[in-house]
Formats: structure tokens, C-alpha cells, sequence
């Protein structure tokens, strides 16, 4: 199953180290990231849900739960988790999903056979409130993630989802952002208030609107 942008992230229960979830009821109101790693005790992982630790603190800033998954069995998961913590000198406060029958990976087609076919690609998901799929990522197992670009990206989507902007390239929160084309220059000034910048008629930046 491909899943595209828009598309409703499919639901599930999965039993995870901290218990048994439904997903949508367990993710409510709330934004979801959902991202796969290939395999319990392998070094690029240990980083990687070390790193998502740590940055719990801006995931729950901004209304995201996390949420890991492999095809180790929660025994492992649980073994490995003292490890995670040791090394990145934390905590993991996430669940971790134990899907040794790849339900969700197959759900979330997180298994590239031409890569591996037993581990599960590193797949990240953003998820709406609405459920719907707003942002899909995919590496390689050779390549640990950079999770302040996913929180970048989390900036973008929750930004532009109430006001009618886009982000440039390179955009971190804070830096001015651009005004969708189908608001006329006219109408955008009216609806900014912290001015418009015209430097094509296709092209106009105003300040960021929730600063």
C-alpha cells in the first residue's frame, strides 16, 4: 500500500512498550509522527530514538506524539531500551511499537524488498489531527535521520495549515514566509498586517503571522 499526502493514515491496534494502543483514539487531537527503524541493537537506531528523546520536550511543544516502530518483538525492544538510554544519556517516554507480524509496516509500506526484505526502511509519517498524512520521508538504513529538519517540517505544516502562507526554501520558525498565489497583493496587504514585500507578482513575503 502506497500512501500519498491527503490520504487517511491507516488505523491499527499494536501492542508497544507501553502497552497496547488504537491508533487514531491513542494519537485524539493531537499531530502524530510515526517513523520506522530497521532493527533493535543496531548502532544508526541507537542515535536515532536517543536523538527523539531528547527532543521530546519541542515534539510536546508542539501538540506531536511519537511513536516507533520495528519487527522486534517487545522483549527486545525492552532490552535494548536501557542501551538507547545509556548512550544518549535519557530517557526514551515514547511507545515503541513491537509489530513482529509487520502489520503496520505493511499498513505503512515500510518494507522495501530491493533494500531488505525482513528490516523495515527508516520511514517517517507526519500525521494531522484530521489523521491525514501530511509529510512522508524515507532513508536508507546507512543514514540516521535529522529530526530538527522533521521539526522544521512540523513548523511548516502546523503554520500554513491555519494561515494562507508557504515557507521558502531553507525556512526555520521565526523567518518571514510567503503569501499563497491565490491571494491578490492587494488583498494580502489587507490581510497582513506586518506588510507585504512584492519581488515578483508571483512572489511576496510578509512576517510570520503567529509571531
Amino acid at each position: 500500500m502506497t500512501l500519498r499526502l491527503g490520504d487517511i493514515a491507516p488505523d491499527f491496534e499494536a501492542n508497544t512498550t507501553q502497552g497496547s494502543i488504537k491508533f487514531h483514539e491513542w494519537l485524539g487531537d493531537s499531530w502524530g509522527l510515526l517513523f520506522s527503524h530497521p532493527a533493535d541493537f543496531t548502532p544508526v537506531c541507537t542515535t536515532e530514538l536517543g536523538k527523539t528523546a531528547l527532543l521530546s520536550g519541542e515534539f510536546q511543544k508542539r501538540n506531536v506524539k511519537v511513536l516507533a516502530v520495528s519487527v522486534d518483538d517487545i522483549d527486545s525492544h525492552n532490552r535494548w531500551i536501557p542501551d538507547i538510554n545509556e548512550v544518549n544519556g535519557t530517557e526514551v517516554n515514547f511507545p515503541i511499537i513491537a509489530d513482529e507480524g509487520r502489520k503496520v509496516a505493511e499498513l505503512y509500506d515500510m518494507i522495501h524488498p530491493n533494500a531488505s526484505e525482513k528490516a523495515t526502511v527508516r520511514s517517517v509519517f507526519v500525521i494531522g489531527p484530521d489523521k491525514k498524512v501530511k509529510l512522508t520521508l524515507t532513508y536508507p538504513a546507512s543514514t540516521g535521520r535529522n529530526f530538527y529538519e522533521i521539526l522544521r517540517v512540523i513548523d511548516s505544516l502546523q503554520l500554513t495549515a491555519d494561515y494562507s502562507v508557504a515557507t521558502p526554501a531553507d525556512w526555520k520558525d521565526g523567518e518571514d514566509v510567503i503569501v499563497v498565489p491565490a491571494i491578490s497583493t492587494e488583498d494580502a496587504k489587507k490581510k497582513f498586517s506586518k506588510g507585504v514585500t512584492e519581488v515578483k507578482s508571483y512572489l511576496r513575503y510578509t512576517p510570520q503571522p503567529n509571531k
